[in-house]
């Protein structure tokens, strides 16, 4: 009887608070608290699509449906006989270096990094046991490209490094066999997909496993609860590592560690879940594009946009940037993340580890989204200003005042803002007058009151 009673106990403490491979189990995990106070991550798109580098990261896809535009591009530019794996020797990488991106990427703001470890094409960036002759050691670039932006971005920053994944391969013929039976088989699951997944967490220990190309099939057919299981239980990460919802098609915006629900996600109202807006700063691609016009990318002012209504409704923003061939972070991608870095020195108050406030977006000025936060038990409310209020009055219906009402704003140096109550309700703030040199920021400002509610 002891024998079996000290049996018991020592499954019973196995057991317990382990997670079953299901989501009512897996979703009751909380969320690492590092992820929600991070706010701003940057997503890095780089592959065999980075050569072509024309349409979209999308092109084998659309090539072989034969998209015009790639149909006439392939024919003017490349012999008849070339096909899409001959890119691949051209992914040559010269000019990458790790620690350079690291520096970029630790001057954007952003907490966080997620690189394409591989995309839809198949092609792996780290030299994959279950991609012979498709990765980025054996052909291109003859490196572990993985390896060395993990290594760069923790040993120079102290951002979390994540991988994106893709579940699903284009073309791949295993993946085709099991389509063709229904997805009764899982054939491409035991080769690729899995033994893919479990050898990119136990070799780079990522933070964010970050899914994609769940659409094709159901959560069983692609084992999502069974790996996530023991990515919970028994991984490397298991008390740090965050995932996505990307996990089969009828489980997106549903089950998973946060929500993207789909591209450029951004619902503008408060979310129940935790939730993450995974947008382009090209607007029409996230691979890069050689092609692109200067009106094809998010300018500062549309980018903190997308920022402020983001972080306002409880979501993290997650910010993507495409790569060239050569390896390199092309100009306007570096001028953007530079000024959203300057601009997050400022305001960062307002947005890291803040909180979503009784209202998002302000009633009467609706170029104004609220987020909040506690500093030494003191409660703030930030107001983030999209536009400069006509005549320097800002008028807010959200915020009730009060006799300790203070209001200033983040980076202004000339002390605190007069105010007064709004006769239909909220308040009134006087902008007072600014030389050049005084004013924090040249798109978008953030209002801080205490004693407001």
């Amino acid at each position: 009887m002891l024998i079996k009673c000290i049996l018991l106990l020592c499954v019973f403490q196995i057991t317990v608070g382990r997670y079953e491979p299901n989501w009512e189990s897996i979703d009751s995990r909380p969320l690492p608290a590092w992820f929600d106070e991070s706010k701003v991550g940057i997503l890095i798109h780089w592959g065999v699509f980075s050569v072509p580098s024309i349409l979209s990261e999308w092109f084998w896809y659309q090539w072989e449906t034969k998209t015009p535009l790639l149909v006439e591009f392939m024919k003017q530019n490349y012999r008849q006989d070339w096909t899409y794996p001959d890119f691949a020797k051209e992914l040559t990488a010269e000019f990458f270096d790790a620690e350079e991106w690291a520096s970029l990427l630790n001057i954007s703001g952003a907490k966080y990094v997620v690189m394409v470890g591989k995309h839809h094409e198949g092609f792996t960036m780290w030299p994959s046991n279950y991609s012979w002759n498709w990765n980025a050691m054996d052909v291109g670039p003859k490196r572990d490209l993985i390896g060395e932006v993990g290594a760069a971005i923790r040993n120079k920053t102290k951002l979390h490094f994540g991988i994106y994944h893709s579940l699903f391969e284009w073309f791949n013929p295993l993946f085709e066999r099991d389509r063709s039976n229904a997805f009764k088989t899982q054939d491409f699951i035991a080769a690729k997909t899995m033994p893919e997944l479990y050898e990119l967490v136990n070799k780079y220990k990522p933070d964010i496993v970050w899914s994609d190309g769940s659409h094709a099939a159901d959560d069983w057919y692609w084992n999502a609860t069974t790996f996530l299981s023991w990515l919970y239980n028994d991984s490397p990460v298991k008390d740090t590592v965050v995932v996505n919802d990307r996990w089969g098609i009828n489980v997106n915006c549903i089950h998973g560690g946060f929500l993207n629900c789909g591209d450029r996600f951004n619902p503008k109202v408060l979310q129940k879940r935790k939730w993450e807006n995974v947008m382009t700063l090209d607007k029409y691609s996230a691979g890069y594009r050689r092609n692109a016009k200067l009106e094809d990318y998010f300018t500062m002012l549309e980018l903190l946009t997308e920022v402020a209504q983001t972080v306002s409704c409880g979501g993290n923003i997650l910010i993507n940037i495409g790569i060239t061939k050569e390896g390199t972070v092309i100009p306007i991608y570096q001028d953007i993340l530079t000024k959203l870095g300057k601009w997050l020195t400022v305001n960062g108050e307002g947005i890291y580890s803040s909180k979503p406030w009784t209202t998002q977006n302000d009633t009467i000025s609706n170029y104004v989204w609220y987020t909040s936060k506690v500093i030494n038990n003191q409660p703030f409310v930030y107001a983030i200003m999209l536009e400069w209020p006509k005549n320097n009055t800002l008028i807010l219906g959200a915020p009730k005042t009060s006799s300790t009402t203070v209001v200033s704003m983040l980076g202004y140096t000339g002390g605190n803002f007069s105010w007064k109550p709004n006769p239909a309700g909220g308040i009134q703030i006087m902008l007072p007058s600014m030389n050049v040199n005084e004013i924090p920021c040249n798109d978008v400002w953030v209002i801080k009151m205490q004693g407001v509610n």
